[in-house]
């Protein structure tokens, strides 16, 4: 089965970003906001006048691709307009392919049947790595690899490694430990931002005394779920023992598994904390998590969603306006340290094409990601991308301190693990910490259970 060995002693902890996003979230925000995408000039060979992006692409005319991504709604539609300006420059025409989680079952199928995409968009390092074992996915080639090396910090590279080979441009990463907060709500509490989980606890008893459910959650995708846990953890158990357990080189019938969830349980547990309690956040997807908490006025569902930068998108769709109607913390620290826990979607080919090298070489370029960059939702490893173009102080704050980061960072633990535990719906990690959502006082139960799951992935 598979190993993480050949990344994970890239994936430190974020301690100088979570120290920038701390400060420079407690300043006053400016609303989110984003321009229509302006296309750039038709000389093919030239940068883009939308990014200012100087990157020589190859005439493709009468060239086909087909990129497949789990990406839907306004986030599937911002990436059509980046896929729209590669076909500009470059003459190519591009199918995007809607794909169904996990991604790597639906690739299987594809390739099974003869017709798999050019290019996969996957999102997690263990999908990486299992098509790499298959055979399915094509290195990068010369160009792809430069462009990569000239934008990346080494350990955005090697994320996308399998050996010593480079197989992963990471397009798009994700700051997953905030916790946006209806701020009318709180305004009408008198609820304060939380810098610790105890305090967070007490701001939570304060939203709820006022009326209001304190948390939503988006229970139905059980990837929320494992984003929860992933905090807690890495703040109250730290980053030697998170390493460990991603590697599954300690069970998860280890006391610090026990201490974070029976720390989660003083959330899930509570069921009037809970918007629907549990049953109804177990048939909440999450998106609408978002949604129902930034709708309804004053008496939303909820005041508290906990999700990634990427909450932006969702918030949109409701009209509320980051930094007036939405605002944000980092999500509080449990242990000493708060944590910071990135993810990330790497572009991976799967048939070898000049069209499909180009395409790979174009998303690990300033010029591609400063398109959806600007559109809001989106965050970039790209250290070379002008964090100007992000629509908001809160994304441009994010997007400096990741790349600040450089190599200090946790990538998501249940998106190193084996497809089969960390990456499947109904299955694994994520259908195991559903089941405790349900009953959070089972903890030995759940426990036992994560590690027979684990075992079974990782094949020891």
């Amino acid at each position: 089965m598979r190993s993480t060995s050949n990344t994970i002693g890239t994936r430190r902890t974020v301690k100088a970003a979570a120290t920038l996003l701390a400060g420079a979230l407690a300043l006053s925000l400016t609303a989110c906001g984003s321009d229509d995408d302006k296309s750039g000039g038709s000389d093919s060979s030239t940068g883009s006048k939308e990014s200012g992006g100087t990157l020589t692409l190859p005439k493709l005319d009468g060239t086909t691709l087909e990129v497949a991504a789990v990406w839907t709604g306004t986030e599937q539609a911002n990436f059509k307009k980046v896929l729209a300006e590669f076909e500009k420059r470059t003459g190519a025409k591009i199918t995007f392919v809607p794909a169904q989680d996990p991604i790597i079952n639906f690739l299987g199928s594809k390739i099974a049947g003869g017709s798999p995409p050019d290019v996969a968009m996957l999102p997690q390092p263990g999908a990486i790595k299992q098509a790499a074992d298959k055979g399915w996915a094509k290195p990068l080639g010369a160009e792809a690899q430069a462009e990569l090396a000239k934008n990346y910090s080494q350990g955005w590279q090697d994320i996308g490694k399998v050996g010593d080979k480079q197989y992963g441009v990471y397009y798009k990463a994700a700051n997953k430990s905030l916790i946006w907060y209806n701020a009318k709500v709180f305004e009408n509490a008198g609820a304060s931002d939380p810098a610790t989980w105890k305090d967070l606890l007490t701001t939570a008893q304060t939203v709820y005394d006022s009326g209001v459910t304190p948390f939503s959650i988006g229970g139905a995708d059980g990837w929320t779920l494992t984003d929860w846990f992933e905090n807690v953890y890495l703040s109250q158990a730290g980053p030697e023992k998170y390493d460990q357990l991603a590697q599954h080189k300690i069970k998860w019938t280890d006391p610090s598994v026990k201490e974070a969830l029976t720390t989660l349980a003083q959330v899930w547990g509570k069921k009037d904390w809970v918007a629907g309690g549990a049953s109804g956040a177990l048939q909440t997807e999450f998106p609408a998590s978002v949604t129902q908490t930034f709708t309804g006025g004053e008496q939303p569902k909820a005041a508290m969603v906990y999700e990634g930068d990427f909450v932006q998108v969702n918030i949109a769709d409701t009209k509320s306006k980051v930094g007036t109607d939405a605002k944000v913390f980092p999500f509080p620290k449990v242990g000493d340290t708060a944590p910071v826990v990135s993810g990330g979607d790497a572009a991976v080919i799967l048939k070898d094409s000049k069209g499909a090298q180009a395409l790979a070489t174009f998303l690990a370029s300033p010029d591609a990601a400063e398109i959806q960059a600007k559109l809001g939702g989106y965050l970039s490893p790209n250290k070379n991308v002008d964090v100007s173009v992000y629509p908001n102080e809160v994304q441009q704050t994010i997007a400096k301190a990741l790349v600040a980061a450089g190599d200090d960072f946790r990538f998501d633990m249940s998106d190193q693990a084996p497809q089969a535990f960390g990456g499947t719906p109904g299955k694994g990690e994520w259908k195991d910490l559903q089941d405790f959502l349900k009953n959070p006082t089972d903890v030995a139960g759940i426990q036992a259970k994560l590690e027979s799951d684990a075992a079974a992935a990782y094949g020891n």
